[in-house]
């Protein structure tokens, strides 16, 4: 029962970085629209960013290289984090403190996750 909870956990946690990722693409300008203005190419940092949590999500989902994508997960969320969450939440946007408590949330479950891997 713990390796089927466990596994289930593991491919619902990666298949969320999988949308997330898509929706890099999909809503690209939106998104580059919430980056503070001394961002340089906020267009493509989405397009990267997407591509990184596309390729956690499928290293979670597949166990390949696992520790080293949850790791580098969380420094992508740390990120977005200090340059998006903060600033926002720092001017009183409820919004902004939801999302930083969220990308936390996500980051601190990464990081316990890297924990559970040896590759």
């Amino acid at each position: 029962m713990k390796t089927l909870t466990s596994n289930t956990g593991r491919i619902i946690f990666g298949l969320i970085f999988l949308v997330f990722g898509f929706f890099h693409f999909s809503d690209t300008d939106m998104m580059a629209g919430w980056m503070p203005g001394w961002v340089p190419a906020p267009k493509l940092l989405v397009y990267i960013s997407g591509l990184g949590l596309i390729a956690a999500g499928i290293s979670i989902i597949i166990k390949l290289y696992t520790r080293l994508a949850t790791l580098l997960l969380a420094l992508l969320l740390l990120l977005i984090i200090l340059i998006m969450d903060v600033p926002g939440a720092a001017g009183g946007d409820q919004t902004a403190m939801s999302m930083l408590l969220k990308d936390a949330g996500l980051m601190g479950a990464a990081l316990y996750m890297s924990g559970h891997f040896k590759k």
